[in-house]
């Protein structure tokens, strides 16, 4: 890694969350039944990180009391205490010397699917002293970016022409970022502007939704998505059921057999409170070797067919595309795991998917989900490391017993 240090402003008052904040900083703030900033720690810690620099401010004492050093997380944490009046880029000025030649920069209050491999290659690759994740929209956007992550505007004032992203924080920077700051106590946002006037700054475009606590509406919706969830995304043909002939498709309920072991283990998941979500590919559709509504007609004999099972599912997406066609959802691209998510608040951080294909698993490191493989592992022996599934197994079954074991 890069660097093993990320640094959280967290010294706001929060007043779009009063009354809340009147007692609490908003890092503080409870969330899925803990602390907002305690979800960030933990997030950090999966993904590398070994010190947190906190930065605080408004009622900062509450949070070093609530976090301490971060031994509990695994983590090292320090803080730069300053008064409630700094803005964002006089906090981060003052904690300079406690800074390592490159570091991580996240908002006290938001969260997002984060692997920091992907936003470490993307800013190793543009040479930039910073790499921003951004979430392309054009509605509230401050960043214009190029399809290859270039970013030739940022605009707090939300007014310039062509903007198509929003700066979400997870942002990758280099120490000489420092260059571009002045003694006046000012919005880090200032110093953006400067540095993308200068072209440093690259952007790293994040496909999943973020979330935020900055608001009080809002904060419902984040203890939605960060409250565990029983959920399993399941691929189809050659999981649940026996794969057609190579080149073939499904086209039929009547040549459609469920894996004995497969429905074994759904009905051991469902007894425990499980439910599925169903994601496959179906290029015979594209190929004209089926219909849409034949896809669906299977689905739904599917899917009556595990519920008398009592099993659960609880959306099925297919994707109807070639694979000439650079769509986003047709795996290993990941776009219908990240529509669960979205459509679910379904944390894919924490949530697997299996499959038995490689595709399974690119799609799922790509979505940043977790994964596991069901067939021989030497077919996803090539996969790059990164790409690897966390578990290979002969049959889903057995999948459930390692996950049962740890409930």
């Amino acid at each position: 890694m890069l660097t093993q240090q990320a640094v959280i402003l967290c010294g706001g008052r929060g007043t779009r969350l009063r009354p809340l904040t009147d007692t609490v900083p908003k890092p503080l703030v409870t969330v899925a039944g803990k602390p907002f900033l305690e979800h960030l720690l933990l997030q950090l810690h999966a993904n590398g990180y070994l010190e947190i620099v906190l930065l605080t401010g408004y009622l900062g004492h509450l949070i070093e009391e609530t976090i301490g050093d971060g031994s509990k997380f695994g983590l090292k944490v320090v803080y730069q205490q300053g008064p409630e009046e700094w803005e964002t880029a006089e906090r981060l000025r003052h904690a300079k010397e406690l800074l390592e030649d490159h570091f991580l920069l996240l908002y006290g209050d938001n969260y997002c699917n984060f692997q920091h491999s992907r936003l470490e290659k993307a800013f190793l690759q543009h040479g930039k002293l910073a790499c921003l994740s951004v979430f392309a929209r054009s509605a509230r956007a401050n960043i214009a970016f190029t399809p290859e992550g270039q970013i030739h505007s940022y605009d707090p004032s939300r007014t310039f022409p062509g903007l198509n992203g929003v700066e979400i924080g997870y942002a990758l920077f280099s120490k000489e970022i420092f260059r571009y700051f002045t003694e006046a106590n000012e919005s880090f946002s200032k110093v953006l502007v400067r540095l993308g006037a200068a072209r440093e700054l690259a952007a790293f475009v994040q496909k999943h939704v973020y979330y935020s606590v900055s608001e009080l509406e809002r904060l419902q919706i984040v203890d939605a998505y960060l409250t565990p969830k029983k959920i399993l995304l399941v691929d189809r043909d050659g999981t649940i059921n026996r794969k057609a002939p190579k080149a073939q498709y499904i086209t039929q309920w009547s040549d459609f057999e469920v894996i004995p072991e497969t429905l074994e283990g759904l009905k051991r998941f469902a007894a425990s409170g499980w439910s599925f979500i169903i994601i496959s590919n179906q290029a015979g559709v594209a190929r004209g070797m089926l219909t849409e509504q034949q896809v669906w007609d299977i689905d739904t004999k599917l899917v009556e067919l595990l519920a008398r099972n009592q099993i659960s599912v609880l959306k099925s997406y297919y994707c109807f595309h070639h694979w000439d066609e650079n769509c986003q959802c047709r795996k290993p691209e990941p776009g219908m795991l990240i529509q669960a998510s979205q459509d679910f608040l379904l944390p894919l951080e924490t949530t697997w998917y299996i499959g038995d294909d490689a595709r399974d698993c690119t799609a799922a490191w790509r979505a940043g989900c977790r994964a596991a493989f069901i067939g021989p592992a030497s077919e996803v022996e090539s996969l790059p490391a990164s790409e690897q599934p966390e578990w290979v197994f002969e049959t889903l079954n057995d999948f459930a017993n390692l996950i049962l074991s740890q409930s």
